[in-house]
């Protein structure tokens, strides 16, 4: 097959054949099918905004035009499933997340049988257990918005963007669609699957994993390893109030960046982890008419809901930065700890809400923490956390500002036009009381400079609520680059939780690499 780009449609004009062929100068009768691989929005020189398509094309004599410049040569690399040749006990995979999750998934495929544990419930109850979160401060410590199963990123807008370049990434997609999502994420550019869908998406998997010989285990955490000799040779669980030891060589530890008691027991363990860069701050709303019409101007009525991504740098040379943005999504309570208040963004498929969020982060370096605790960072987030819980008024509501206010130094006292969307409510408070004085300053400055690039952000009636602490893990579970195993044997630190990935994409990938890598140690022994 060959391939053709930078074929341009109005935005309300569908592409065609006839399209495809003016663009590449073929005949239209030589074009026997073609299939789209890319759409984006091309809104560079407004009003004049556009739909760029990139497209694989088969025709009748492909020969004919190989020195086409208009057509170039389309050579698709797949990524397949691969058998396992080697006898092994039953991997536990620690965690259903997007790493956990598609780890087990390749495992199941190779006839492995992983055993998932996962410390909350299954995504239908869960989903219960969130709702009732939202709707009453009755927190579940193992079953929330960070805990069961899907991870954190179940209760996101499901983006599927990462700045990574393997061809494992189109199978991950392709392996979404297979269980539910939209075909439409195998060619946009910022594709998206939202949290109805990727309930959906993550019950199939689990379904598919278990027909193929895997074991999933609800309510299940874990509290030790049990090691021998330098090897792993049990995971050691608490089941439903009661102890479980499940032999096993091997354990791919996916846990999220949000299991801090099983981060503390590695520690304590001394499996060897390090400080790493991480970020804080909060969720910034906008009304989602205004951010298209910044970004599309009055053809953002005819467009999807516009978003947007943006970085500047202080005058100290801090970095400041929107992360997760949900177009016409919620900001949610997200806590998985008592007494504490988390937020983060989240947005259903059809993204129809009346607002705009987006975390606005400030990046924590280690250097910044205080002390040579390598779990410093755990602690400052979990301070903050108190912090805005205490101002907040103890029930999970959480800390408010308008950005004008937040700008000029004030508690705020009534919203103007954008209304929040955190529940279970918000109170208005100071924020710089809660956040470090460094990473408010640092927010300020950033929304300034922000809305140079987008106009409108800086709008005063925009509001910010805090914080935002979970957006990535603050230390990382060093592993082997070649073998991805800690320094015990058959211990594989994995996903966003051990520090070697950051969304949906990346924790996938990282899955499917951990498992790989399992494999591939007993393929060797085999051999």
């Amino acid at each position: 097959m060959l391939k053709i780009v930078n074929i341009k449609t109005d935005i309300d004009t569908a592409l065609s054949a006839d399209i495809i062929c003016k663009r590449a100068l073929i005949p239209v009768e030589e074009l026997l099918e073609f299939k789209i691989v890319n759409k984006s929005v091309d809104a560079r020189k407004k009003p004049d905004i556009y739909y760029n398509y990139s497209v694989c094309v088969k025709l009748k004599n492909e020969k004919k035009y190989a020195d086409n410049p208009n057509v170039l040569p389309y050579n698709e690399v797949k990524y397949e499933f691969r058998k396992n040749n080697a006898k092994m006990k039953n991997p536990v995979i620690v965690g259903s997340g997007p790493a956990g999750l598609f780890a087990g998934l390749v495992l199941a495929e190779a006839g492995v049988n992983p055993i998932i544990i996962e410390r909350g419930e299954c995504v239908e109850k869960r989903l219960q257990a969130v709702e009732n979160f939202w709707k009453t401060g009755e927190l579940d410590k193992n079953t929330n918005v960070q805990f069961g199963e899907g991870g954190a990123g179940t209760f996101s807008d499901g983006k599927l963007t990462t700045g990574i370049n393997d061809a494992r990434l189109s199978f991950i997609k392709e392996q979404f669609v297979k269980f539910g999502a939209p075909e439409e994420i195998l060619y946009l550019t910022k594709p998206h699957i939202g949290t109805d869908k990727l309930c959906i998406c993550v019950q199939n998997i689990r379904n598919e994993i278990k027909r193929l010989g895997g074991s999933v285990l609800f309510n299940t955490k874990l509290v030790d390893v049990g090691i021998e000799n330098n090897r792993v040779i049990c995971a050691i669980c608490e089941q439903n109030g009661e102890k479980l030891e499940i032999a096993t060589d091997d354990i791919i530890l996916a846990t999220g960046h949000s299991a801090r008691d099983t981060v503390r027991m590695l520690y304590d363990k001394g499996i060897e982890m390090e400080r790493k860069t991480f970020s804080i701050g909060g969720r910034i709303e906008h009304l989602q008419k205004d951010i298209g019409l910044s970004q599309y101007g009055e053809s953002y009525k005819n467009l999807p809901p516009a978003d947007y991504k943006l970085a500047v740098k202080t005058k100290d040379g801090r970095g400041v930065y929107t992360f997760c943005m949900c177009p016409g999504g919620y900001v949610v309570a997200s806590a998985s700890e008592t007494g504490g208040v988390v937020t983060n963004g989240m947005s259903y498929f059809k993204r129809d809400n009346t607002n705009a969020n987006s975390a606005l982060l400030v990046t924590v370096n280690p250097e910044d923490i205080e002390g040579e605790d390598v779990l410093g960072g755990i602690e400052l987030q979990e301070k903050i956390e108190k912090r805005a819980f205490e101002a907040a008024g103890g029930n999970y509501y959480a800390p408010v500002s308008l950005v004008g206010d937040f700008l000029n130094n004030r508690v705020s006292d009534s919203f103007g036009s954008v209304l929040p969307t955190y529940k279970p409510g918000t109170v208005f408070c100071e924020l710089r009381d809660i956040l470090p004085e460094f990473i408010s300053n640092s927010m300020a400055e950033g929304i300034v400079l922000m809305d140079k690039k987008l106009k409108g952000f800086a709008n005063p009636d925009a509001i910010i609520t805090v914080p935002e602490t979970r957006s990535s893990s603050p230390v990382r579970i060093l592993r082997n680059r070649e073998t991805l195993q800690a320094k015990i044997n058959g211990l594989y630190p994995c996903g966003e939780g051990a520090g070697f990935a950051g969304g949906i994409m990346s924790a996938a990938l990282d899955g499917i690499k951990c498992a790989g890598a399992l494999m591939e140690k007993y393929n060797q022994k085999a051999d």
